[in-house]
């Protein structure tokens, strides 16, 4: 799959699709047929017009990331301070010409001075967490309203809730990512200053603080059992978390670059990594975890630093970027 600069990816629910993100273009495949005609582009995702804003300039995809519950409802961020829902579906469906339908707006940031840096999905599908450059963080409620049987384009709406500044929050905190826990009753936040936070959620008050890195931390996530939780950081390392007493069952070391990114495998059992815009400064090679045990399993073989990764929700696959050629697939049964 020939795409170059992947700044972003994301399985769908079923694993039918995945999307990346590259400068300012979204495109939707499908895995088992690696040709762009079976493909979904949406050009210029992102541009300063689409939130309100004067003016229709292009801005970079910072993210993209497929609803949980939905398997063709896709939520993108960017430069131009906004998040927006997308319908991906084939042509033929609601995307119309298979080149995305756009079903709704939030403006979280100004474009150009204040990005949407990151958002995370409730597990619900309804709800999001957005971020941005200046450390506003909104909770975002999108809800569908007319029925997907009553239409072939139903509407939406997003509304959004500021919850900066947090309770509980003596002194500025600079947020780089947030995940919700497999509850949703709970945020797990990376921060400037290196301790992971865990809020409560709504309220977004401060339950618990996991400290181990020594420097800033970048990617969080909780292992679909629920056991442990992966934090990477500017440090190179990534610590494993037991979250039945929340001790630090295993600090992995050996990344050689920054851990932006982290993904478990859909049974909890492996973990993978990426660098995202850090990688070139990384090794080759990808490095499969075994979670309970800390030790490196596998080690998949490229040529360039791995700047993105994930695992199918389903399958033992692997989908990376950082090679020439761009996005690729391995795994077991992989034909792509």
């Amino acid at each position: 799959m020939l795409v170059p600069n992947i700044r972003a990816l994301s399985w769908s629910p079923t694993g039918s699709m995945i999307a990346t993100c590259t400068a300012a273009q979204i495109r939707i495949w499908n895995p088992d047929r690696a040709n762009v005609k079976s493909s979904t582009e949406i050009r210029n995702g992102h541009n300063a017009s689409f939130a309100g804003s004067p003016g229709g300039n292009v801005a970079t995809v910072e993210k993209v990331a497929f609803c949980p519950t939905m398997d063709h409802v896709l939520g993108s961020t960017g430069g131009d301070g906004g998040v927006r829902l997308w319908d991906v579906r084939v042509p033929g469906g609601a995307a119309g010409g298979g080149k995305g339908t756009a079903l709704a707006d939030f403006k979280a940031g100004e474009p150009g001075r204040d990005p949407a840096l990151f958002f995370t999905w409730h597990p619900n599908g309804h709800e999001m967490l957005v971020g941005t450059k200046e450390d506003v963080v909104y909770s975002v409620d999108a809800r569908r309203m007319s029925s997907f049987d009553a239409e072939p384009n139903p509407q939406w709406s997003l509304d959004g809730t500021l919850l900066t500044p947090f309770p509980d929050q003596k002194t500025s905190t600079h947020y780089y990512g947030m995940s919700f826990s497999n509850s949703g009753r709970h945020v797990f936040a990376t921060t400037a200053e290196g301790p992971v936070k865990i809020l409560d959620y709504p309220s977004m008050s401060i339950l618990h603080t996991l400290s181990a890195h020594s420097g800033t931390t970048y990617s969080v996530q909780q292992s679909p059992r629920g056991d442990w939780l992966a934090v990477g950081g500017q440090d190179s390392l990534i610590t494993i978390w037991d979250t039945y007493d929340w001790h630090c069952a295993h600090m992995l070391v050996g990344h050689g670059s920054p851990v932006r990114d982290l993904s478990f495998s859909f049974d909890g059992t492996y973990l993978i990594t990426g660098s995202g815009q850090d990688a070139r400064e990384g090794t080759s090679g990808m490095e499969v975890y075994h979670v309970d045990t800390g030790d490196v399993a596998h080690v998949v073989d490229t040529v360039n630093p791995v700047s993105v990764s994930a695992w199918h929700p389903l399958r033992y696959w692997i989908a990376y970027a950082g090679d020439a050629g761009g996005l690729k697939i391995v795994g077991v049964g992989s034909n792509v």
